[in-house]
């Protein structure tokens, strides 16, 4: 007898919740499948129904998170993208604790790399000479930048609004961070 889809799916995602919990505490390598199937409830063969191990469970994370950005800016009307469009199919609800996992402390360097892929891949939009020795360079920076004022951003809580927040970064790139040299006067006196 085949289970229901709706409830092989709510296991999937407790699985995924409490990997993501101990992925932002821990480096994977500390994380057991034990330690997931006994915080989730369930015991370790309900976990090997769903996923070979932690690593395959981490894939699935990492292409789930990579296919919706995918999805979402084919969406998008605009044959081109900035790397702003791609962090705002980031910032939803549903990927707040997958990205604290995956961009925290313990995250991948492997998911950094593929993510710049992504966001490149879709004919990112950046307002930079066409210099082949320079340009790897300056999509290197805009890329890193951006993901790590993104990062930085879910590690404090989302403490600005989405629209502050993009809106400061623009900024940043627009007019540079001495445009809020005068902000960080006032506030000093």
């Amino acid at each position: 007898m085949k289970k229901q889809p709706q409830i092989t799916e709510k296991t999937r995602q407790t699985f995924v919740g409490v990997f993501c919990e101990l992925y932002s505490q821990k480096p994977i390598e500390k994380i057991s499948v034990q330690e997931i199937a006994n915080k989730s409830g369930y015991n370790r063969s309900t976990f090997y129904q769903y996923f070979t191990d932690i690593y395959e469970l981490l894939d699935a994370l990492e292409n789930d998170l990579l296919n919706d950005i995918k999805e979402e800016l084919a969406k998008k009307e605009l044959s081109m993208h900035t790397v702003q469009d791609a962090l705002l199919c980031l910032d939803k609800k549903e990927h707040l604790l997958v990205l604290n996992a995956l961009l925290g402390d313990y995250g991948s360097a492997r998911f950094l790399k593929r993510l710049k892929k992504e966001i490149t891949l879709n004919q990112l939009e950046l307002n930079v000479p066409q210099n082949p020795s320079l340009t790897p360079y300056l999509i290197e920076f805009y890329l890193s930048t951006s993901l790590s004022l993104f990062r930085l951003w879910l590690q404090r809580q989302k403490d600005l609004s989405s629209e502050e927040f993009f809106k400061l970064v623009d900024n940043l790139y627009s007019k540079g961070v001495t445009s809020y040299s005068n902000e960080w006067s006032n506030h000093l006196d």
